[in-house]
């Protein structure tokens, strides 16, 4: 619901005075009230209706010349002018996502990373999903919002320490924790709770491959016996019974995608496929790293892990899992001056 009031000293705080915003909807698009519409009713180009439904997603707010708009049509008056001549549109914010009965109350650890605020991003707009727990290690105590601005309108759980997380509360987890600390944090979590890991420890299915490429001895090996490949497209019905799923890399998930339907459909050659691969600089995580410094990777493009790189394995798995038979690769990553995305 919105309406234009006078602005007071005690509110500068409460509203947005960005002229530029445009009413954004972070819910849905329908019933969403366009920036023009609102111009035309507020400078009497168009009837001023009331707006008997609207969307209960949030959106930024701009200020206007004259006229005042309110969601009751008999309230309509004038406002008096201040600043100028400008009246500022009040945002009343009602994030709150409608949950069905059987809402599924989720867990996110290590939140506060990248993929955790993707995670989370996805979630709290999900009609069935409701987070109920973040955890994350510096910023425990934090709201998300102060560590990631576009989700400050979500009504969301500040963040905890994992050591003091309650699981009594949730019904599933997404584990988006580093590389190598996930596997002793997923063995101690209560059996009952489902659980995807986006992390990559349990991709791999050979325990000896995976102490060769991450340089570290598995910690959890009778865990990795339960483990689904999440890669929907291809294991879905699995994916649907599984307690442990270990969510696909980025470039295991872009490469496999479209030459898994070929192998199986016996359409290309099993031998000698090139990989040549793109990835945004997010991908490799949100700790500072020199490599990833905006003076070293803009303006240019430039291979790295040649014949080394993590990822190698996983693909090769999934390859050879669709042609029944061993497949190498040749893979060539490369980061690009993007934020995010693969090619």
């Amino acid at each position: 619901m919105i309406q234009i009031c006078n602005l007071t000293r005690t509110q500068k705080q409460r509203w947005v005075r960005c002229l530029s915003c445009p009413i954004l909807s972070t819910n849905s698009n329908k019933s969403l009230v366009s920036k023009s519409y609102l111009l035309q009713i507020i400078k009497h180009q168009i009837p001023r209706t009331p707006i008997k439904k609207m969307s209960t997603a949030s959106f930024t707010s701009n200020f206007f010349g004259t006229g005042c708009f309110w969601k009751d049509e008999s309230r309509i008056s004038t406002v008096k002018k201040q600043n100028e001549g400008k009246v500022f549109v009040k945002c009343v914010v009602n994030t709150k996502t409608q949950k069905t009965e059987k809402a599924v109350r989720i867990g996110v650890l290590g939140a506060s990373g990248y993929t955790g605020s993707e995670i989370v991003r996805l979630l709290a707009c999900h009609p069935h999903f409701g987070i109920t727990l973040m955890s994350t290690d510096r910023k425990a105590g934090q709201s998300i919002g102060s560590v990631f601005p576009h989700l400050v309108t979500q009504d969301l759980p500040d963040m905890v320490a994992i050591k003091d997380a309650n699981f009594s509360d949730v019904d599933a987890v997404f584990c988006c924790l580093p590389h190598g600390t996930t596997q002793e944090i997923i063995k101690a979590l209560p059996r009952s709770l489902k659980i995807v890991d986006l992390s990559a420890d349990f991709r791999l299915r050979d325990i000896s491959e995976y102490e060769e490429w991450y340089g570290q001895a598995h910690r959890a090996p009778d865990l990795q016996k339960e483990v689904v490949y999440g890669l929907t497209e291809v294991l879905r019905e699995e994916i649907k019974s599984a307690r442990l799923v270990a969510n696909p890399g980025c470039y295991p998930t872009s490469i496999q995608l479209p030459l898994v339907p070929l192998i199986k459909a016996n359409l290309i050659e099993y031998r000698n496929i090139i990989i040549d691969a793109k990835s945004g600089v997010s991908g490799a995580g949100r700790g500072a790293k020199e490599a990833n410094l905006y003076t070293e990777i803009a303006e240019g493009i430039y291979s790295y892990g040649i014949t080394r790189h993590r990822h190698v394995p996983e693909i090769e798995q999934g390859l050879s899992d669709a042609a029944n038979s061993k497949i190498t690769v040749s893979f060539t990553p490369h980061l690009m001056p993007m934020i995010r995305g693969m090619q």
